[in-house]
């Protein structure tokens, strides 16, 4: 009981510091897009993707199968192999790394020409460092998870971040107020994944220091020689499990890279000019932080519901594990479509808040519906590899790549950014579907029931003519005062307010939750209060 105790909190640590990492990913695009404006947004947004995948090898799928074969070695009592392992995954992580590395670096030049953009050259050698650095945090993280202490991981999670945060806003603006070139404030800008990697690696060997734990990792000689066969079993291990774990948690990583590799050398090649173009595509990315707030919203919540997966699971109680997965799903589904829902009702006024301006706001309106897409997708992975499925997630992101590359070239001709908003959510929508193919299959129980998607879809639509409504008669005050960006954000503001406690109240009303559901949930005990007095207890 107290293992599965410390299991669970170590869990809730981990995820605390994701979604504060994740915070802080989406929240500085906005002052950093203020910063640079549109072009400068763009030249960072074609890059990031790159970047993207680093984070991803260093906090996802390395340091969870680090952790997981590092505990059972422990529990053997087989120091030895616990030192080899994790000599062998730093080395293996470093060639990989090197790898990684090499082709960004020196194939900086030829990635540029393919966006269409040579100057972009500078940010993708930049970029590259970080993948030298990532196998220390990786193999660290990876260490202190496997002895049951989250804290040394969560906090250079959230370290790396800030850092990286500061870094970009610092120097970004410094290099706005010397003049230079957007494409150097890009390159300054992407120095901050370089000081956040090692400022995570610092903390991680700071508790290394202080709790004198070196001793006991260090690796020892002729190791190698000595166990061949166990080399073998970990490297298989990091390829087979965590590579496939990492390649799960690039879907809208691949979704950007298709983005960043066609977009703007499509609206080039069909006669938009050059500088338009880079201002389009900019304008098209501030999407992204929008997407990722909103998926925060919706994943974090369910989420937190997989390590419960995972022990029903394992205690083989088959109607706990259904009642929980059920539950992650519809959480994902009802708060996934009612930021999307009222993202699209708000979008006008919220572009104006953030952004300064309402320019592309009819194509981020439909481009926020990738939030539903991702946060049920998102879901529905974790709790797959929760139940030891893990290739079949991997094979699903992986295909995302080819298939919003191939859709991006038939209707970006046809559409501009529209079009590539649209190959996003059918890209999105034929995964999902691919996944839910094989997710029943695994849980031989259907996945929504009609009753439950009746009354979420209701609630969305009220909650949009609610806004829309909302705008209309609020829209006279603000011209009236003319408040404009101000005006703007009070509307945006006060409508996430008023919209979101209406949705809240036809979802808890429509007996979407039960009494025992909505006690997971934060402020539970209050919101079983609006349930009607026939479902309570």
């Amino acid at each position: 009981m107290n293992q599965s105790k410390s299991l669970f909190k170590g869990a809730f640590i981990l995820t605390i510091a994701a979604i504060l990492t994740k915070i802080l990913s989406a929240f500085y695009r906005i002052p950093f897009q203020n910063i640079v404006g549109d072009i400068g947004f763009y030249i960072y947004q074609q890059v990031y993707p790159f970047y993207g995948m680093a984070i991803v090898l260093a906090t996802t799928g390395f340091p969870v199968v680090i952790s997981k074969l590092y505990a059972e070695q422990k529990e053997k009592g087989d120091r030895a192999k616990s030192r080899l392992l994790l000599l062998v995954s730093f080395v293996f992580l470093q060639v990989f790394g090197i790898i990684c590395f090499s082709i960004l670096f020196f194939g900086a030049k030829g990635i540029a020409n393919w966006m269409n953009d040579p100057d972009l050259a500078i940010l993708l050698r930049v970029v590259s460092i970080v993948f030298l650095t990532f196998p220390f945090v990786s193999t660290l993280r990876g260490y202190y998870q496997g002895i049951g202490n989250m804290v040394p991981t969560a906090l250079s999670q959230v370290g790396e971040q800030m850092i990286r945060v500061l870094t970009i806003l610092f120097l970004s603006y410094l290099f706005m107020q010397k003049g230079y070139s957007l494409y150097l404030v890009g390159g300054g800008a992407m120095f901050g994944s370089i000081t956040g990697s090692i400022f995570a690696a610092i903390i991680l060997f700071m508790f290394l220091s202080i709790r004198k734990e070196w001793k006991g990792i260090k690796p020892q000689q002729g190791m190698f020689q000595h166990y061949r066969t166990e080399v073998k079993e970990i490297v298989k291990a990091l390829i087979f499990q965590g590579l496939m774990i990492c390649l799960s948690g690039m879907l809208m990583i691949f979704i950007q890279l298709a983005d960043s590799l066609t977009l703007y050398p499509l609206l080039v090649a069909n006669g938009m000019g050059v500088e338009m173009a880079k201002s389009v595509k900019g304008i098209f990315d501030r999407g992204q932080p929008l997407i990722q707030l909103g998926t925060v919203a919706a994943t974090s919540m369910a989420l937190t519901l997989v390590p419960l997966i995972s022990r029903a699971r394992l205690a083989e109680r088959s109607d706990e594990l259904h009642d929980k997965i059920q539950l992650a799903l519809k959480v994902s589904m009802v708060i996934g479509l009612g930021a999307s829902a009222g993202l699209w009702a708000i979008i006008e006024q919220t572009n104006t808040m953030l952004f300064e301006n309402e320019l592309g706001s009819s194509v981020l309106g439909v481009l926020g519906f990738v939030i539903l897409f991702t946060s049920i997708i998102s879901t529905v992975i974790a709790i797959m590899q929760g139940m030891s499925s893990l290739i079949f997630p991997a094979f699903a992101v992986v295909v995302s790549f080819p298939l919003k590359y191939g859709l991006n070239t038939v209707f970006i001709p046809m559409y501009g950014t529209m079009g590539a908003a649209i190959s996003s959510l059918l890209s999105l929508g034929l995964i999902l579907g691919l996944l839910f193919l094989k997710f029943r299959k695994m849980t031989a129980q259907p996945l929504y029931r009609w009753r439950f998607v009746g009354i979420v879809l209701m609630a969305a639509v009220l909650l949009v003519l609610f806004l829309k409504g909302y705008l209309y008669v609020t829209d006279y005050c603000v011209d009236l005062l003319v408040l404009n960006r101000l005006g703007a954000a009070v509307q945006a503001l006060s409508a996430v307010v008023f919209g979101g406690l209406l949705f809240l109240l036809v979802i808890i009303r429509g007996n979407v939750f039960r009494e025992e559901e909505l006690a997971f949930f934060p402020l539970g005990s209050k919101l079983i209060h609006l349930l009607a007095r026939k479902d309570r207890s």
